[in-house]
């Protein structure tokens, strides 16, 4: 209708809806975890006293892996042992994955035989030493355990409580072997965990 807009305007909203959980560069190679959309399956009724429920599968969370400074032809990221699987954004030297993980284990869920797979390691990998060069952990609950039993009192609490969950240190010490690239066909930018 001819109205100015300004993609800047959206920037609050994307930062509210997709929080960064962490970065660290490492020889002049950046690497960003972000929260990412996940849709929740609904599971069929079951009966309980006095009527009937349908779950929901809150246990499967997704990130986005944002990598800028890489070498396409040397490095490559490892997620648990697993390569990610990268795709160039359009900007030079800047590529983009997500990974989806099984964060929690509720009694109710799709794949119940699949346990928790966090903690998440990512390491930075140089493929022509078969080495990591550095790498971080991310946590879907506090590492050290605590369990909160309030809500957070305000976005700053909300904030430190999430930004706890990762760690800046946390690399496979020691020699590398490269893994193979797995795609999913369904899927070609995702690397899911779940899956063996």
């Amino acid at each position: 209708a001819g109205y100015p807009i300004a993609e800047e305007w959206f920037d609050p909203h994307f930062e509210f809806r997709f929080p960064v959980y962490g970065s660290i560069v490492q020889r002049s190679i950046a690497l960003e975890l972000r929260q990412a959309l996940e849709p929740w399956h609904v599971l069929g009724e079951e009966g309980v006293a006095g009527g009937a429920v349908r779950y929901v599968d809150s246990s499967v969370e997704r990130l986005q892996v944002k990598v800028t400074g890489l070498t396409e032809s040397r490095h490559f990221i490892v997620c648990n042992g697993r390569r990610v699987p990268l795709h160039p954004t359009g900007n030079e030297g800047e590529h983009v994955a997500g990974v989806r993980f099984r964060a929690w284990h509720p009694p109710n869920c799709l794949q119940p035989a699949i346990g928790i797979q966090s903690p998440l390691i990512f390491d930075l990998v140089d493929g022509w030493n078969k080495r990591s060069l550095g790498g971080c952990t991310y946590h879907t609950a506090h590492p050290g355990g605590l369990s909160h039993e309030t809500l957070p009192v305000n976005s700053y609490e909300a904030e430190s409580r999430r930004l706890v969950r990762f760690t800046k240190i946390g690399h496979t010490p020691g020699p590398m072997k490269v893994p193979s690239e797995e795609r999913n066909p369904d899927f070609p930018f995702t690397l899911d965990l779940r899956r063996t």
